[in-house]
């Protein structure tokens, strides 16, 4: 009504305007001021602006309940706090071995001014040269002792005068296929819901991308176009009807905006790590990163089964010759889907007969670890509960403790079932179910946000680290607990096997900028025969599957093709067993949002950089620059790049050229990205 009408509620009805008294913080380059305040009518809001320009208009902030009154109205300014912080934390993985936390700090507590209630509600609001972050921090409360949340009331409202002419890159939130959908490109007007992160490119360059970080206890956030480039927070369903139940004190998660000139400054925002607690878990050494194969894509690409029978994928005799393959070209582990019971007939949204420790006949898990250790290999687990999180709650302890007595020390979640669709019980998380009464909940909601931590701390006591899919999304909590090493969470490699250019070129290239800047992502690359099911052509050149070493990053990146095509190919394969999964430094140093990206990273554990990325569909030719090398020092570039007549549309996306310059900083090189196309390159000293 206020902004429709332009006057306050109050005034409507003829009574005094609650106090007011705005607070602004700056970031630390003072070009980002976010203000804090109530309007005539008590309505919290904050609203952002960008070197004096308006940025994120008006917004507002509170809460309904399905047992309290709103919080939505007549509250008050009781008191602020202001604190400042700067210092620099390591990663004991991760695409930059240091990050640094600078920022300041407003809390602001509200107070509600009415007789039926006087409910206390704390926005802590974070500044941050590369965005902000603000969370809800709800007191003690005897009036409220259990907060039953049905639906926030934040508020993103991007102002018109930024937001005419931007785009926005998003996939739909709350549909069946989770996370699993190409990406829109949009006008910012033409957003349904949305999942996070969402990013927008503004007309006069400035790039945001909307998120959340630390989403623990709590549901998982979407974004809800309301009007013109207003959104507002709208929380994934739970079956208690309830979105989210919290009992006494508690914060929820953090409701971030990367806001920078550009792509590059997007891409490299340590916002979301900052904004979640340092490790619990102590020493973490025993995460390691690392590559590996598996027995996989043949299931993906229909060659092999899951299940049991003639074409069961999983077998001790298939698992040795992995093994020995990745022994003999240094990769530490081979992922081995379809060994346990329960993958016969329907186990889609079922995952009823699953045992997470028992293996099919033709299997023999003692046997294969024994083997792959006297290799030097590790056998990477997988639990897939086909949505069943109350199965495999019952065996979860069980399942762990074995992976960490035979030596398996990561593990390979999943959760195959429609959205909405994830199996549970009526029990609290800490407590079994103890009927078999099923209840069905949401991949992101509290639940489910509730049981992959569990899973988490399960694993870590074992020393296992896990890999989620079919996850919740990553919200940085690989910072509180090193041993979430990677996630899928959004359309991975897996869909090139089902249809021709079924993830089209510019795919990968629009992950980088929206799925990528959650966290790590499995997307399995190095797919160097081109071919799915059937024959089905990738939407990729051989450079390419090359190029996504550096452009998707995990700590735990695969050589997914066969193990035969991936001999059929040696000079990739020089490649693929170079390139770190470890970084100590990552820059963009070229790219735009949808159309290509190109990195330079450092490897953790020597002098070597490596430089490349992925390219859309439309050809490039690039000047790639040097600034980031050792001042005086020469470095021997291996090139491995698009060939004059590679293209993803033809069979000459095979066609790949080799190169080998020397290079020092402040040289540049040129380089042809094909349509489809990619780049990859090794630079060691001399």
């Amino acid at each position: 009504m206020r902004r429709a009408f332009g006057c306050s509620l109050a005034a409507l009805l003829g009574t005094t305007a609650l106090p007011a008294l705005a607070a602004d913080v700056a970031s630390p380059d003072g070009r980002t001021v976010v203000t804090l305040d109530v309007d005539g009518d008590g309505v919290p809001f904050y609203r952002v602006t960008r070197d004096g320009e308006a940025l994120i208009a008006e917004s507002d902030l509170g809460f309904i309940f399905t047992d309290a009154e709103p919080m939505r109205r007549n509250f008050q300014v009781e008191t602020e706090t202001r604190a400042s912080h700067d210092d620099t934390w390591e990663q004991p993985w991760g695409e930059r071995r240091f990050v640094r936390d600078h920022h300041n700090e407003l809390a602001i507590t509200f107070r509600e001014a009415r007789e039926t209630s006087k409910r206390a509600l704390t926005v802590r609001m974070r500044v941050f040269d590369d965005g902000i972050g603000f969370r809800y921090e709800f007191p003690e409360s005897t009036e409220m002792p259990v907060a039953r949340i049905a639906e926030e009331l934040t508020e993103f409202a991007i102002a018109p005068e930024a937001a005419e002419g931007g785009k926005a890159w998003w996939i739909p939130g709350g549909d069946f296929n989770r996370y699993e959908y190409l990406y829109n490109e949009t006008p910012i007007t033409g957003v349904s819901t949305a999942h996070t992160p969402m990013t927008v490119r503004l007309q006069d360059g400035t790039h945001l991308a909307f998120h959340e970080a630390a989403l623990v206890d709590y549901s998982g956030m979407w974004l809800r176009r309301m009007e013109g480039s207003r959104f507002r927070a709208s929380l994934a369903p739970s079956s208690r009807g309830a979105k989210v139940v919290r009992e006494g004190a508690f914060t929820t998660p953090w409701r971030t905006i990367r806001i920078s000139d550009g792509p590059a400054g997007l891409v490299e925002s340590d916002i979301d790590l900052n904004l979640n607690e340092p490790n619990k878990l102590g020493d973490v050494s025993w995460v390691e990163p690392g590559k590996y194969i598996g027995i996989w894509w043949g299931m993906i690409s229909n060659k092999w089964t899951w299940a049991s029978g003639d074409r069961h994928g999983a077998t001790t005799e298939r698992a040795k010759q992995y093994i020995d393959f990745a022994a003999e070209h240094g990769f530490r582990g081979v992922l081995v889907e379809g060994w346990n019971i329960g993958w016969d007939g329907n186990w889609f949204g079922n995952g009823r007969d699953y045992s997470f420790t028992q293996a099919y006949p033709d299997f023999d898990l003692k046997e294969v670890t024994d083997y792959a250790r006297k290799k030097g290999v590790r056998l990477i687990g997988h639990h897939e509960t086909g949505g069943n999180i109350k199965v495999y709650e019952e065996q979860l302890a069980d399942a762990m403790k074995l992976y960490g007595e035979l030596g398996v020390d990561w593990v390979k979640t999943g959760y195959v079932a429609d959205a909405g669709g994830v199996i549970s019980c009526n029990a609290d998380i800490a407590d079994p179910c103890e009927d078999d009464t099923e209840i069905f909940e949401w991949h992101d909601g509290q639940r489910q946000v509730q049981h992959h931590l569990r899973v988490v701390e399960e694993a870590a006591k074992n020393h296992v680290a896990v890999n989620p899919h079919e996850p919740v999304k990553d919200t940085g909590l690989r910072r509180t607990y090193p041993n979430w090493v990677a996630r899928e969470g959004a359309r991975g490699q897996e869909y090139n096997a089902w249809g021709a250019f079924s993830n089209g070129p510019d795919h990968e290239p629009t992950l980088v900028y929206t799925r990528l800047l959650s966290g790590p992502m499995d997307y399995t690359p190095g797919v160097l025969g081109l071919v799915g099911d059937q024959n089905y052509p990738i939407a990729s050149t051989l450079a390419k599957q090359l190029g996504l070493y550096l452009a998707i990053y995990s700590p735990i990146q695969m050589a997914a093709d066969f193990v035969e095509s991936l001999a059929a190919h040696p000079k990739e394969l020089e490649f693929i067993k170079a390139v770190p999964a470890d970084w100590s430094e990552s820059h963009l140093i070229d790219g735009a949002v949808g159309d290509y990206a190109i990195f330079a990273r450092k490897d953790r554990n020597s002098q070597d950089w490596y430089v490349g990325g992925v390219n859309d569909a439309t050809e490039r030719t690039l000047e790639l620059d040097f600034d980031f090398l050792e001042e005086g020092q020469a470095y021997t570039a291996k090139v491995w790049k698009d060939g004059p007549e590679a293209t993803y549309l033809t069979e000459k996306r095979h066609d790949i050229a080799y190169d080998t310059v020397t290079v020092r900083k402040g040289d540049s090189y040129t380089v042809r990205l094909a349509p489809g196309g990619g780049l990859a390159i090794q630079l060691q000293p001399n």
